[in-house]
């Protein structure tokens, strides 16, 4: 299978699993050796931007846009790491930036957070606690098993969508009204 990397995982309406229902995945990285890494994009939390950062203790704080932007569950993995999906452009590289395509990149250092809270830093962002992996060949079959929909990424519903409404657009980005689909199988 070619690299997922830079795509939507999109959950089937079947998946129960409840860190997946009805979620939208951003793949930051999948090898056949290595499995996937992934951030969550629907699974917000009733805290906001402001909390994490006094829970950091970042006092540089001002009154930035971004302190209100809602706080993510990225996965079910180290739901005490951050990691920030932002759009890659020079101006926003800092220690942990990584690439995932020209147009997205992760940031998972501190140096981040601490822009943002002075109002520095990308326009865009998405902030997310812990993140989404699968071990060499599992996502893979998963996919084979129907439970996921995969297709590129759109920064434009990472970053201009609620989080409520990215599990439909991200289907119909594919051509599928996910609504439709009430049971997948084999044939």
């Amino acid at each position: 299978m070619q690299s997922l990397t830079n795509h939507f995982l999109i959950a089937m309406p079947d998946l129960e699993d409840p860190n997946f229902s009805r979620s939208v995945t951003l793949i930051c990285h999948h090898s056949e050796d290595e499995g996937a890494i992934g951030i969550t994009l629907t699974r917000a939390t009733d805290h906001s931007v402001e909390e994490l950062l006094d829970q950091l203790d970042i006092q540089e704080a001002k009154l930035a846009a971004t302190h209100a932007l809602p706080l993510y569950i990225g996965g079910p993995v180290e739901q005490d790491r951050g990691f920030i999906l932002h759009p890659n452009r020079k101006e926003y590289q800092w220690e942990g930036t990584e690439t995932i395509s020209d147009h997205l990149a992760i940031t998972s250092s501190l140096d981040i957070l601490e822009d943002l809270a002075r109002g520095k830093g990308p326009d865009n962002c998405l902030i997310a606690l812990g993140y989404a992996g699968w071990s060499s060949g599992q996502l893979e079959q998963e996919i084979t098993d129907n439970a996921w929909l995969h297709g590129p990424a759109d920064p434009e519903i990472i970053f201009s969508l609620p989080a409520e409404q990215r599990w439909t657009a991200a289907a119909q980005s594919l051509g599928v009204d996910i609504r439709l689909i009430h049971s997948a199988g084999h044939a």
